[in-house]
């Protein structure tokens, strides 16, 4: 029998569905998706990727399911095979993921010429780093161009309680999300100036977040110091950190404190106004 024009059935699915703030996006989640893209995440996770039975063992998958997934990333070029080792490694695309999301965040789009005259000002390296998975991660840089640098690669992990950019992002939580890192998360010594004592890093935070900037001075790595400063949007919520980052050869307590502290507070600072921080209308409001 004919539907009258308009009808619809009710198995027929709509064809502009759009999504409310109220609906349960749970119950649109594919279970085949959500195990590829934890095995992206698990194989991001080691340097030197991982085997299919690794993959099985941390997944709790079947060996035939990790094989049929890897062998669709591997064919859409997200992942590939190290034949000397048999580890799955991430590949170039995936790069190419993270390169497009950096062209499309209006946060990057607005601090790249920030950080790029912040490095020839101080003639150190400088970078943006952002709060992921109890790290701080860099995802964009603007190098120096002195021989001797801190080099860190694009996605670049650091601890946050022992990098000055993590301490800005940890100094700028809500207390519920601090307590749920500092809960999780292993004080580990890296060297002698790391803080690994909760009630000490807790007093360190509440100054960090007072003055508004951190200072590493070789907490995760002898000859490494680095000065950071937060960036907040028109929320007034602290989203990123702009760092300095530069080897003490170079860079003395002194100029440390006294010049590169000033210079990374002044860009975090033009970096929050253009994503629409005003501290003073918050303050009048």
């Amino acid at each position: 029998m004919a539907r009258r024009q308009g009808s619809r059935s009710a198995a027929e699915p709509s064809q502009h569905k759009s999504w409310s703030r109220h609906d349960d996006k749970s119950m649109y989640q594919i279970q085949s998706v959500i195990n590829a893209l934890s095995i992206l995440e698990q194989v991001a996770g080691y340097a030197e990727g991982m085997t299919v039975d690794r993959l099985r063992k941390e997944l709790g998958l079947t060996n035939d399911a990790v094989l049929r997934l890897i062998a669709t990333l591997e064919r859409r070029g997200y992942l590939e095979l190290d034949r000397l080792t048999n580890h799955y490694r991430l590949s170039l695309q995936t790069l190419n993921l993270s390169q497009t999301f950096i062209r499309q965040s209006t946060l990057f789009h607005h601090a790249r010429p920030i950080i790029e005259e912040l490095s020839r000002e101080c003639g150190e390296t400088v970078y943006i780093a952002v709060f992921r998975d109890r790290q701080s991660v860099y995802l964009q840089q603007a190098e120096t161009r002195h021989s001797v640098r801190v080099v860190s690669r694009f996605g670049s992990q650091l601890p946050a309680y022992g990098s000055a950019g993590g301490k800005v992002l940890l100094a700028g939580m809500a207390a519920e999300a601090l307590e749920a890192y500092l809960k999780d998360t292993e004080l580990v010594a890296y060297t002698p100036a790391t803080i690994t004592d909760r009630q000490a890093l807790e007093s360190h935070l509440r100054q960090v977040a007072s003055q508004g900037f951190a200072v590493n001075e070789e907490d995760l790595e002898s000859g490494v110091c680095g000065v950071a400063a937060p960036i907040r949007n028109h929320t007034r919520q602290v989203v990123a950190a702009a760092v300095i980052s530069a080897p003490t050869i170079r860079v003395s307590p002194q100029r440390l404190h006294d010049e590169l502290v000033p210079l990374v507070r002044a860009a975090a600072d033009q970096i929050s106004s253009r994503l629409g921080y005003n501290p003073v209308s918050r303050e009048e409001g």
